[in-house]
């Protein structure tokens, strides 16, 4: 099972209408995603005693990315980089054992030129240290306003030839090197 991380909390984001087109593509591949939206968070996952024990209505988001196969992130740019209550959701997770030798993909979207390469990075770097495996073919969508139709799906030919490319080499990527 692939696990999609929504890794934002605002209701309405550009990034859930992504993340649809996403789980679309991948379920025509015949590899439905088990979706994560960052937005169904319990609220009170956000107490300070969730540090210590984290409240049972958690344990849907721990287990799906337990038994992930692999992951695919898809985040907005916030301010340069990636949303605070997606470092915040990771942090929450079992260490080291959620994301060890797990494959991640990605797909950024940004309002401005960059296209979420920043929060990429970012996220890759901890991906390093949390001892996950990065696929290496990214999309990257810069204004996103401007590839949206008025159905909320992508209209541009080119990106979502990315993603259809992206799934196709993920999905197998997942099948060799997931757990």
């Amino acid at each position: 099972m692939i696990v999609q991380l929504i890794a934002t909390n605002r209701p309405g984001s550009n990034t859930a209408k992504v993340a649809a087109h996403v789980a679309e593509v991948y379920a025509a591949k015949g590899s439905p995603l088990h979706v994560l939206d960052l937005h169904k968070l319990p609220p009170e996952i956000f107490a300070p005693s969730s540090y210590a024990e984290k409240p049972a209505s958690f344990a849907p988001f721990q287990d799906a990315l337990s038994k992930a196969s692999g992951i695919i992130v898809v985040t907005p740019e916030y301010n340069g980089g990636f949303p605070g209550v997606f470092k915040y959701f990771i942090d929450m997770l079992k260490f080291p054992e959620t994301f060890t030798g797990k494959p991640f993909a990605f797909v950024g979207l940004s309002a401005g030129g960059g296209g979420a390469v920043r929060p990429i990075e970012q996220f890759s770097t901890l991906v390093n240290y949390l001892r996950g495996v990065i696929y290496p073919v990214t999309v990257s969508i810069p204004a996103i306003h401007n590839h949206l139709n008025e159905s909320n799906r992508l209209k541009t030919p080119e990106f979502v030839e990315r993603l259809e490319k992206q799934a196709d080499g993920f999905i197998k990527f997942v099948e060799k090197v997931g757990k």
